[in-house]
């Protein structure tokens, strides 16, 4: 229950602080008093959107912050606990507030979360009816939530909503393949040809760069051969006429290694570099050993250079298309062979999504037969419950039904979204009349009745609940409004009720009683609220039940209505 609700700045209200008791609480006063404006802030508590223009003019922010006593809701305390929030001794401290400039804040157990975690934490414990909740009954839609909801059937109505959806997805993807197969086809063709292109070069790393140099060599071969010979015989070659300048260069070490060899019997120290020269003799006789081999070697071949040429061009091709390196188009190939796979696949994957599809429609025509079954049951239940309670509320000859029509289904689909019918509240307010579509035979107090006792069917099961109700007695007065009042304080034996009134019958069976007014005060109109002490209950109900005048007779029939509460 809502124990402490405080309310700052929000519309036309400065500060107020209300102590809710446990039971039926009402709120009563002169229409445009601002009762709505409580309701306002309930809804902020529950997550309702939070809107600027509900700052008071002038102020910072609005507030909105209340203590619930949650003693009588494990499933709540638990659920907190998963989240890391701790409530203190059975209390649990909310807070909303909304900036001037649009921010909203909300804090639960004194840590701020997203507005979106107070609907959460609090749906199914904070329930606000409005003063149109009962037009939403007119609404068949509707009527399949509120009768899954008392049948238990919510696990079973999301199984079909999510096997819905899966069966849905499955069409959209066969869909877009179909639409994609010509197009497949003619990528398929092009991935393959470069597949075939580049496999058919037979690639080798490296042999861009290999093939390049031979080209080279091959295009030179007279001159490296002439450069090649020369250069061998100025090594080792014969010398010129004997003459010592023209000498090749291995004589020259020889003769040198000699005069070396002479100076070091001399000199040992000389040693170390005629060994050293012996190095650079054996070093000169390789060198020109393999100048001679490559010379010898070297021949004009332009048969093999001309295919040297071709490979080069067509590698240069590949190149231009798919990479500047053998690397690069040999990666290029793996991730087109890859793709090619997968657009190859596109009949197989038409298959087996086809064959998945199925299978989900299978499983969502089982889900769907669960939840009919489901419905089965809980529209026979709901209707012998809320029977006798439209009895109660002075519909003696009421009837109530809920027939389930068959939902339309698109092509292929074994339901709609919602099931494989469309649940519908019908209703007579008269004996002997058949009962049918609430648009056609509710009045607007017989539609506010219905509401009340379907709210009372449905929540006498799950007590514990903050239950708010504005104005559902709007269309009905006199003895009916007694029954209503009657209703609303059996309803407040389960849950703590919050109920805005005009029907001095309902405000009578409050246990806790609150006054909204409108004030001026130094020159601003501010909203008060205040509980009302017996006497003050009493001026009230009189107001209520006799208008602007309140006369002993007024004064007199109200004591006797507050007398009338057990």
């Amino acid at each position: 229950m809502i124990e402490t609700l405080r309310i700052e700045n929000l519309a036309l209200v400065e500060r107020v602080e209300l102590e809710f008791g446990p039971g039926l609480n009402v709120l009563t006063g002169e229409t445009g008093a601002g009762k709505s404006i409580v309701l306002g802030a309930l809804g902020l508590l529950a997550g309702a959107r939070a809107e600027s223009e509900a700052v008071r003019s002038g102020a910072d922010e609005a507030v909105v912050e209340a203590v619930f006593r949650i003693a009588r809701l494990p499933a709540l305390e638990a659920e907190l606990r998963a989240r890391g929030l701790d409530a203190d001794l059975h209390e649990l401290v909310v807070r909303r507030s909304v900036s001037a400039g649009g921010r909203s804040r909300a804090q639960v157990a004194g840590r701020l979360v997203p507005a979106s975690t107070l609907a959460e934490l609090l749906a199914g414990r904070l329930e606000i009816s409005s003063q149109h909740g009962s037009q939403a009954l007119l609404r068949p839609e509707s009527h399949g939530e509120l009768l899954d909801a008392f049948g238990g059937l919510e696990a079973e109505r999301s199984a079909v909503a999510a096997g819905y959806a899966e069966l849905r997805r499955l069409d959209h993807a066969l869909a877009e393949l179909e639409s994609a197969r010509e197009e497949s086809a003619r990528r398929e063709d092009f991935l393959g040809f470069q597949v075939r292109e580049i496999d058919e070069a037979k690639l080798v790393p490296g042999e861009l760069a290999a093939l390049a140099a031979e080209r080279t060599r091959l295009a030179h071969a007279e001159r490296l051969a002439a450069e090649a010979a020369a250069a061998a015989a100025g090594l080792a070659g014969e010398g010129a006429g004997g003459d010592p300048e023209s000498a090749p260069a291995r004589d020259r070490v020889a003769e040198a290694l000699r005069r070396l060899d002479a100076a070091a019997r001399i000199d040992p120290e000389l040693g170390s570099l005629g060994e050293r020269l012996r190095g650079v003799a054996a070093e000169l006789a390789d060198v020109a050993a393999e100048l001679e081999r490559y010379a010898s070697g070297l021949e004009a071949d332009p048969e093999r250079l001309g295919g040297v040429e071709e490979r080069l061009a067509l590698l240069e091709r590949l190149r231009r298309k798919y990479g500047p390196d053998e690397a690069t188009i040999l990666g290029f190939r793996e991730r087109a062979a890859e793709e090619l796979a997968a657009v190859a696949g596109t009949d197989q994957r038409l298959a087996a999504l086809a064959r998945e599809r199925v299978g989900a429609a299978e499983g969502l025509a089982r889900a769907a037969a669960r939840l009919t079954q489901g419905r089965r049951e809980a529209a026979d239940r709901l209707a012998r419950a809320v029977e006798p309670a439209l009895h109660e509320l002075a519909l003696p000859g009421a009837r109530f039904e809920v027939a389930l029509e068959p939902a339309q289904a698109g092509p292929g689909l074994p339901c709609g979204p919602a099931g494989a019918e469309a649940p519908e509240f019908r209703f007579s307010a008269n004996a002997g009349e058949a009962p049918r579509g609430l648009r056609r035979v509710a009045s607007g107090g017989e539609l506010s009745r219905l509401f009340l006792a379907l709210k009372n069917v449905l929540r006498r099961a799950d007590p514990g609940m903050v239950l708010v109700f504005d104005e559902v007695d709007a269309g009905i007065g006199g003895r009916v409004a007694d029954r209503v009042g009657r209703v609303l304080e059996e309803l407040a034996g389960e849950h703590q009720v919050l109920c805005i009134t005009h029907l001095p019958q309902v405000a009578a069976r409050g246990a806790t009683h609150f006054r909204v007014e409108k004030l001026e005060q130094s020159g601003r109109t501010v909203v008060r609220v205040r509980r009302l002490a017996q006497r003050e209950r009493v001026e009230e109900i009189a107001r209520m039940a006799g208008g602007e005048t309140v006369s002993d007779a007024t004064r007199r029939h109200a004591r006797e209505l507050l007398r009338s509460r057990p």
